[in-house]
């Protein structure tokens, strides 16, 4: 009964809203010749929007492999303007078309996608003389989002200094990341991507471009940080820096228990002084150790692990790191030490590293080259991303890890799981988070093969399934709901927010269709 009312309420909601809207908007005369196919001899984008089969089908999948959505267009922009009277383009046409932002293409679902529309290949308007400014007295770098967290961190770098908030993979636009939140093993300490930006540019759907932050066009930053591409295209951003350590002590941590496994997490992100990184992960009895990614560990110890894991059939790792340098090296390894003593791993089952900051943020490239030597990277990534209330994990760990993931012995690829503060969010930004004070983060990144990874995509249907029979209340993080009754549920109480913004920023749905949040 309770969530039917709920339902009710939002429903009737979106009717006076949208009552309200058409009541206050004005009579607007449109052109109505443009679209995407139309335009292509406009002065205006001539050389830079294209109907190339091979731009087409480029612009069509994604790293999800999962999908296929071909647009009519791609934008090849050399400038913001170029973005820009596009959209004004769109906007002021009847009927309008889509656009979508793309970066380097790492959603998983079509998320950067428009069918019938115009893709803006975002990654065309990076210069290598421009697009970074980076400010040593305040501590910040402007950057094109268009540019790739990888050459973020080597340009800051050079005048000592770092962002502080990190995906585990670099190889990421600046304004993807930011459109989405943009977590790692550093966001129980700093907190997300999304709250480490200072200010940005954005156009709304409206071909408006506006400078904002919390103090100017407040309403308009908070929205477009984690809102999905729906409110506007990210163009710069202000991200917040620090002096950059240069080592990190790199340690694992294997568990059998998973109450003390997550006892320990949970401590550990409470101290306010303590880690720099925390992330944990589950090592399943599942085929060849490389499930567990064992270059990480000394291939001595591959039989021992291997051994344990077909014995317990599931465990747990935990990975914490302390970054340091010339005025700290003397005192991290007794900080570690001590850390070591604390917690309730296996004994005998520690692993430590002594790597290069560098070396350390980027550790993922690796894994990804040798993948693409082996021709196994550009395959379909059925993946599956929540995050689940601290009171729910135990019932997640019981039933999925130890339940669905082993009763259907098909899961392949990492499979994570480390908790993070809700304080070091902003509710004001778009993006959705469990009500707790500490929830997980849980992702199952899978690989799979062309003929079988719908058998993948039924096993995260079936988590799903289980989680809302239980009544567990996790959210999907980097989501996907096939209609807008799921996208109610998933922002709950704040879709009303949600619609509002959308109406008022990008009130003829221009804007990231592939995220089918609005018809």
């Amino acid at each position: 009964m309770a969530s039917n009312s709920f339902r009710s309420q939002i429903h009737l909601g979106v009717i006076i809203i949208l009552i309200i809207i058409t009541l206050l908007t004005p009579i607007t005369t449109y052109n109505t010749s443009p679209q995407p196919w139309n335009i292509l001899s406009h002065d205006d984008f001539a050389g830079k929007l294209t109907t190339a089969s091979s731009s087409i089908e480029s612009a069509a999948t994604d790293f999800g492999h999962v999908t296929k959505i071909f647009p009519s267009a791609v934008l090849n922009p050399s400038s913001v303007e170029d973005i820009t009277d596009l959209l004004k383009l769109s906007y002021d046409s009847q009927p309008s078309f889509t656009l979508a932002a793309r970066g380097h293409g790492h959603s998983h679902r079509g998320q950067a996608s428009a069918k019938d529309g115009v893709v803006v290949n975002m990654r065309s308007m990076v210069n290598r003389d421009r697009g970074i400014k980076v400010s040593r007295t305040g501590l910040y770098a402007d950057v094109d989002a268009a540019w790739l967290w990888i050459e973020v961190l080597n340009k800051t770098l050079e005048l000592g200094l770092t962002p502080v908030s990190w995906t585990d993979y670099l190889y990421l636009t600046v304004g993807g990341t930011l459109s989405n939140a943009g977590i790692s093993g550093q966001t129980f300490r700093y907190g997300p991507q999304i709250t480490n930006v200072q200010e940005m540019d954005v156009i709304t759907g409206k071909g408006e471009i506006a400078t904002c932050s919390k103090y100017m066009n407040s309403d308009l930053f908070f929205a477009a940080l984690g809102g999905l591409g729906q409110f506007g295209i990210i163009t710069r951003a202000r991200i917040k820096l620090e002096v950059a350590p240069k080592r990190a002590k790199w340690f694992r941590f294997l568990y059998i228990d998973f109450s003390e496994f997550t006892r320990d997490q949970e401590r550990l992100i409470s101290e306010t002084d303590g880690l720099d990184f925390l992330e944990g992960s589950v090592m399943l009895d599942r085929g060849p150790p490389d499930n567990w990614r064992s270059t990480y560990y000394p291939p001595s110890d591959h039989l021992r692990i291997v051994s344990m894991v077909k014995r317990r059939r599931v465990i747990y790792c935990l990975e914490v790191v302390k970054y340091y340098d010339e005025t700290s090296q003397y005192t991290v390894n007794e900080e570690m030490e001590e850390l070591g003593e604390s917690l309730n791993f296996v004994k005998g089952f520690m692993y430590e590293k002594d790597v290069t900051y560098m070396d350390f943020l980027n550790r993922v490239r690796t894994g990804e080259l040798s993948l693409k030597s082996k021709g196994q990277w550009d395959v379909p990534h059925p993946w599956l991303n929540l995050f689940v209330p601290k009171s729910q994990i135990s019932k997640f760990d019981h039933g999925v890890f130890k339940g669905i993931i082993l009763r259907n012995n098909i899961t392949s690829g990492p499979v994570l799981v480390y908790p993070m503060n809700r304080n070091k969010w902003n509710d004001r930004m778009s993006a959705a988070i469990p009500e707790e004070d500490v929830f997980y983060a849980v992702g199952f990144l899978r690989s799979a093969d062309f003929d079988d990874w719908e058998a993948y995509d039924r096993e995260n249907m079936e988590i799903l399934k289980f989680c809302e029979d239980a009544n567990m209340r996790v959210i999907q993080y980097l989501p996907y709901h096939s209609s807008q009754e799921g996208w109610v549920r998933h922002f709950g109480p704040r879709w009303n927010i949600f619609l509002e913004r959308k109406y008022k920023y990008d009130p003829k749905m221009i804007l990231s269709p592939g995220q089918n949040i609005f018809q």
